[in-house]
């Protein structure tokens, strides 16, 4: 390639993460997604149940019911009320227009009592009248709310828990100025590149390096205040469509790469989600620990995140293992039978689950028993007599009643099962908690 297609491969890499989310959050805004209704910017909408396939979204997680809110703080600060849940766990993620978490509201990181916050935009400057502040580092952000449900028996409280998610404008605010469309007269590799022109002037990176990086994107047009693609020369838009493919490949080859750090098959991506390193408001740890040391390093893995698994949380929070392949190290498929073994049962502090996913899209998969994930709350497991727990992996029902209460459906094609270990223990965070193996056993 040239060397202004390999620029515009680093540039693809670096913002793809915005141009994906700021196109999903505007499709989820305008058309909901599964139970989760269409809702204007600044407000909470609410899913109705547990997900299921129905709501086809990377990796969406089956345990908790849904609160997603896409905030435009164009037009000043928002008020967030948030109520007391007794005790029950929920987390409120903030996530920034490029994907970085910057804050967390919930049971681990502020309890469980009922209290007001003010999340402001970037800059702001004004009186809080006592309200702890939510900084926000990019005009757009993401509030992806899980509060946690057991089951069809549990959701009449979590309905009842929602009503009193409530976000509303500070006295005084404008009307946001709404988020800036691309040229849809353009081609689809040059409409990409305008909405990355378009949105990372209205959401500038929060760090000094990210900022520095994107000024050494000039020659790509990025940085012109109109847009300059109609009118591109020959050589601009054909090193803009092969930077385009390139980073499409390398951000692809990263996401689907074996992890040479995998034990038993097992990912466990516990610094998938620290590429965050300049932006902490409430709740999110500021510290070298929880943050990926490598500028560029940081923007291949916030892009291979939002392919995978966009919207995931810091492994303090959340920890998401994740695992393609049995103890051989063959492909796990829905022709074959497995199981998983757990002697010990995964150190959390809130709960944990299995969930299964179709590859290559990691969509829940419809099953006859639909059920989507297996865990600690699922009714009428079957643990062994020294307490460790089998579950079966297969696509086929299982004979045995033992065996069909630990079933988890499999599609007939490749999956790739995900754990969620939500309020990990530090025997998790540290690594001296090991997953067990997946087993091929027919």
């Amino acid at each position: 390639m040239t060397e202004l297609a390999d620029l515009a491969a680093d540039a693809y890499v670096f913002g793809y993460p915005l141009v994906y989310n700021l196109n999903a959050l505007q499709a989820i805004a305008h058309n909901g997604m599964g139970t989760l209704p269409a809702t204007a910017f600044n407000e909470f909408g609410f899913a109705q149940k547990l997900a299921t396939p129905d709501d086809p979204f990377v990796s969406v997680n089956n345990d908790t019911v849904y609160a997603l809110a896409q905030l435009d703080l164009s037009g000043g600060p928002l008020t967030l009320h948030v109520p007391d849940t007794g005790g029950a766990y929920y987390v409120l993620q903030f996530v920034d227009a490029w994907t970085n978490n910057f804050a967390y509201i919930g049971r681990r990181a502020t309890g469980t009592a009922e209290t007001e916050y003010l999340i402001t935009p970037p800059d702001w400057v004004g009186d809080s009248n006592g309200l702890p502040i939510i900084a926000a580092p990019t005009t757009i952000v993401s509030i992806v709310g899980r509060l946690a449900c057991d089951g069809i028996d549990d959701l009449a409280r979590v309905l009842s828990l929602q009503k009193r998610f409530i976000l509303t404008p500070a006295v005084g605010n404008a009307s946001p100025s709404g988020i800036p469309q691309a040229d849809a007269g353009l081609s689809k590799p040059l409409q990409f590149w305008d909405q990355l022109r378009l949105w990372s002037r209205l959401n500038a990176p929060a760090g000094d390096e990210d900022l520095a990086f994107l000024e050494t994107l000039e020659p790509l047009g990025l940085l012109d205040a109109t847009n300059p693609y109609p009118d591109a020369s020959a050589d601009l838009a054909n090193a803009l469509t092969a930077g385009l493919l390139a980073g499409q490949k390398r951000v692809e080859d990263a996401a689907t790469a074996k992890d040479s750090n995998a034990v038993n098959g097992w990912q466990m991506s516990l610094h998938l989600f620290d590429y965050n390193r300049d932006a902490f408001s409430i709740g999110a740890i500021d510290s070298d620990v929880w943050k990926i040391d490598d500028r560029d390093d940081a923007y291949l893995d916030r892009a291979v995140a939002a392919r995978n698994a966009l919207w995931g949380n810091h492994a303090y929070e959340a920890v998401y293992p994740q695992v393609y392949v049995d103890e051989n190290g063959d492909q796990l498929t829905g022709g074959r039978n497995y199981e998983i073994t757990f002697t010990e049962l995964p150190p959390v502090d809130a709960f944990w689950s299995l969930t299964m996913y179709s590859m290559p899209d990691y969509y829940l998969v419809e099953n006859p028993l639909d059920r989507y994930s297996i865990g600690d709350r699922t009714p009428g497991i079957h643990y062994a007599d020294d307490g460790s727990l089998t579950i079966y992996l297969q696509h086929s029902e299982p004979a045995e009643a033992d065996k069909k209460a630990n079933w988890l459906p499999a599609p007939s094609g490749d999956f790739r099962p995900m754990l969620r270990i939500y309020q990990p223990r530090e025997a998790v965070l540290d690594g001296t908690y090991v997953l067990p193996p997946i087993r091929r056993v027919g």
